[in-house]
């Protein structure tokens, strides 16, 4: 026994040890490129935070909201992390924010590496988001994206047992930079596990919404702001108009509403087009919710990373940071070993990569519509398009018609729900058992004909190649004299 427990942390050492070094290794890179030890190509990443959240820190701590600032586009609650770096007073405004970014990066690493421990979980998850953070760049540290990050994977993981912490978490997500609210898109619907959850969200969200009104006026501005948003220039709908700058589109690209968008020409109806096909999104989201049948352990997260991969390509702005929610989302599915997002969660990485060169290393050949910046752009984004069909096929298949094919027919709903009734996410739903198969009689026969007879009357075809031959019993032999 004492060896057994010897042997136990070390074959734990043994198996965190590389996922541990390799984090280190990377975020050590990622805070030299922050610092600016090491510089990469193309525009300073940080020149925001020392610039633009350092501004809205000083307007916060005043008591207001930036309301005036068309670049404030975020929630109410995206002031905490704002004012965060006044938790590090001895430290400059940007050097406290890398810091505690880091933080965040960390306890993100570790709910991955504790829960892969766990059983019917994997390390996975926590190889993908040591990739996928490392492969953005400084840009992860460089915006507060990689907190809410934190929060959603925390909400994610707390869902199968802690619903109500989970709903909590999803509420202060959502207030913080609203895409978390996409994570109950596989939340149960009915059960007590469901108005958990959904009651702690809906709760939870009202009320941070109102302290936050009380505590500041234009909370809300952020919605106007959001509306007017025009056609990124990363962004799926603006490789029209870089290509169509080939050919002698008249437009410009401009700094708009705190990012870099293409105004001219059809910008608003190609805007309008990208609404269509999120709501187009939104809306095979909610059929394949009316038509899920089979709900695992899995289902939660592979949804929630669908509609957030969803949400991102169709969306009219493709920022960089955007990356990192769907990082994290990817990290959560590969650390649950019923999951079906391998390949998705595979494109996601690549796409990150392709990010880092799009910006900030090439992103001046993006503005101008360059060769180089157009093809790298065109790779990232039929990279997101891929993961986004594979992540709808896999999860349509694996809850809709999957099932069906396994059972020949329609499935079962899970018990305890009524006829009518939908499985809950998180419990699998069970075929109709099929009924025993039964005995076959017992034949006691001491010739061919005494067999044929036993069978007939027990109502079974006389066949012999059907049934098992019975054992003679013949009576013994007499001894030989």
């Amino acid at each position: 026994m004492s060896g057994a427990g010897s042997r136990r942390p070390r074959d734990a050492v043994r198996t965190l040890a590389p996922p541990v070094a390799v984090w280190a290794a990377t975020r050590a890179v990622l805070l030299l490129c922050v610092f600016k030890v090491l510089v990469l190509p193309g525009p300073d990443v940080t020149s925001d935070i020392s610039g633009i959240y350092h501004g809205w820190s000083e307007v916060l701590r005043s008591g207001a909201f930036p309301e005036s600032d068309v670049t404030w586009q975020y929630p109410p609650a995206a002031a905490l992390p704002v004012l965060s770096p006044g938790l590090l007073p001895f430290l400059d405004y940007a050097s406290a924010f890398f810091l505690l970014a880091c933080a965040a990066d960390a306890v993100t690493f570790a709910l991955l590496l504790y829960a892969g421990r766990r059983p019917g979980k994997r390390l996975t998850g926590a190889w993908v988001w040591t990739a996928g953070v490392a492969l953005l760049g400084p840009t992860a540290y460089a915006r507060y994206d990689l907190m809410v990050t934190a929060v959603a994977v925390a909400a994610l993981f707390a869902a199968a047992r802690h619903p109500r912490v989970s709903g909590a978490l999803i509420a202060f997500g959502a207030l913080l930079k609203v895409w978390p609210v996409l994570l109950l898109t596989g939340a149960p619907l009915r059960g007590r596990r469901g108005r958990e959850m959904w009651g702690t969200a809906a709760l939870g969200a009202l009320a941070l919404t109102l302290l936050f009104a009380v505590w500041a006026p234009g909370g809300l501005a952020f919605l106007t702001f959001q509306r007017d948003r025009g056609t990124e220039v990363e962004s799926l709908g603006a490789l029209v108009f870089h290509l169509a700058r080939q050919f002698g589109w008249d437009g410009e690209v401009l700094l708009s509403y705190g990012s870099v968008e293409f105004v001219g020409p059809y910008v608003s109806l190609v805007s309008s087009l990208a609404l269509v096909l999120t709501v187009a999104a939104f809306g095979w989201l909610l059929l394949w919710r009316l038509r899920a049948r089979r709900f695992t352990s899995g289902t939660l997260a592979d949804a929630a990373f669908t509609a957030v991969l969803l949400s991102v390509t169709t969306s009219r702005v493709i920022s960089p940071q955007y990356m990192i929610w769907l990082v994290g989302a990817a990290a959560v599915c590969m650390t649950l070993r019923a999951s079906r997002m391998g390949l998705p969660a595979v494109l996601v990485l690549l796409a990150t990569g392709a990010t880092l060169l799009e910006f900030p290393v090439w992103f001046a050949d993006v503005v101008a519509s360059e060769g180089r910046g157009v093809v790298l752009l065109t790779v990232r984004n039929a990279l997101l398009v891929a993961a986004s069909l594979a992540a709808c096929r896999r999860l349509w298949r694996s809850t809709v018609t999957g099932p069906r094919r396994q059972e020949g027919g329609p499935l079962r709903r899970t018990a305890g729900h009524g006829r009518g009734a939908a499985a809950e996410p998180g419990s699998v739903a069970t075929p109709r058992a099929a009924a025993p198969a039964r005995p076959a009689p017992q034949l006691s026969c001491r010739t061919t004909y005494d067999c044929h007879r036993r069978v007939n009357s027990a109502g079974l075809r006389p066949s012999w190649s059907r049934i098992a031959r019975p054992a003679l019993s013949l009576p013994p032999r007499p001894a030989a004299r």
